[in-house]
């Protein structure tokens, strides 16, 4: 027999191990490195991945992989590059007739949020629509309960401004510059799309900041606004609670908007409480909070609700008989 040097040895073993299918199967280690497996389904076990290292496989396997993130990557490719350089929007606005609006506002007419909190886990929506309960009403009106909302999103969106603030200024000269600010960077537009049930729903990044005042509110309120929503705060609260305007808000601020945010985008989707907020969604509000109803399954939200509603009101209106208490509307039964 011959004998081989060690360079022949090594290249039979090198050809060797090319040819050899090597089999990788997970490894497991339990609690404090014990190597019991545990009980799975036969679809969850870990599965053995044979693979070979021949040339021609590694060239197949690469080919593969090449495919498959050409597949992944497909949906990104299609964004030119300038597009994503100046900015995209990836979440669109749907817009609604007047005519639309109204039917879905008459189909939440009544409604509590728990309701339609309800109705929301029937549809598998559980929880995820449910504002910050910190956004509380500023006031409440249990008589007629004048401060619940019911109504469809028209967001705006203000961000913290990084405008350097003047110096100290005359009386004269500082509302000149505020004006301009107002003017430049933080104008309303949103007003311009407000309509006969509109409810504001503003993303304002600053606190202790007035966005919201006693003013403007009555303004939005003259374009047929039912309602506020913010996740910061509001000024002159005193006199909204007089003017008996809804609005739902963390807490009072003091400050005005120039020098402190400025409008970053009106009408797209915003997120307002932990919860995506898109223009034209329902938005239902009393002293349990807030709600927020994606449009797509309002109406089977709705129905759901007024079931829940009735079934409510049913149980307490007889509690209410046996009991001696008067009658009030909130146990008054719908046809």
């Amino acid at each position: 027999m011959a004998v081989l040097t060690d360079s022949q040895r090594n290249l039979r073993l090198a050809h060797a191990e090319r040819q050899r299918i090597k089999v990788y199967e997970p490894d497991y280690r339990g609690p404090l490195g014990s190597s019991a497996r545990p009980s799975l389904h036969p679809h969850l076990k870990p599965k053995r991945i044979v693979m070979t290292t021949t040339p021609q496989n590694l060239f197949r396997h690469l080919i593969l992989a090449f495919g498959l993130l050409a597949v992944f990557t497909a949906d990104a490719q299609d964004v030119p590059l300038d597009s994503l350089e100046t900015g995209q929007r990836f979440i669109p606005t749907k817009t609604y007739t007047l005519e639309e609006d109204r039917a879905i506002i008459r189909a939440f007419e009544g409604l509590r949020v728990v309701d339609v909190a309800d109705g929301l886990d029937i549809v598998g929506l559980f929880g995820n629509m449910l504002v910050d309960p910190d956004i509380h009403p500023l006031w409440k009106d249990t008589e007629t309960y004048a401060h619940r909302i019911v109504g469809v999103a028209v967001t705006t969106r203000f961000i913290a401004s990084n405008e350097p603030l003047p110096g100290p200024l005359s009386y004269e000269e500082f509302r000149s510059r505020e004006g301009s600010f107002y003017w430049l960077k933080s104008m309303e537009h949103f007003q311009k799309v407000l309509r006969e049930g509109s409810v504001v729903v503003l993303d304002d990044a600053v606190n202790d900041v007035g966005s919201i005042g006693s003013a403007n509110i009555l303004e939005w309120v003259q374009k047929g606004a039912v309602g506020v929503i913010t996740d910061s705060t509001a000024r002159d609260t005193d006199e909204i609670i007089a003017q008996g305007v809804p609005l739902y808000y963390r807490g009072a601020g003091r400050g005005i908007r120039p020098w402190r945010n400025e409008l970053e985008s009106v009408n797209l989707p915003i997120q307002v409480g932990g919860v995506q907020v898109r223009p034209g969604d329902v938005i239902v509000a009393d002293g349990d909070g807030v709600v927020c109803v994606p449009r797509e399954v309002a109406p089977e939200v709705a129905a759901n609700a007024h079931a829940i509603l009735r079934g409510d009101k049913e149980v307490r209106r007889k509690l209410y008989e046996e009991l001696g208490l008067p009658v009030d509307s909130s146990v008054q039964l719908s046809p």
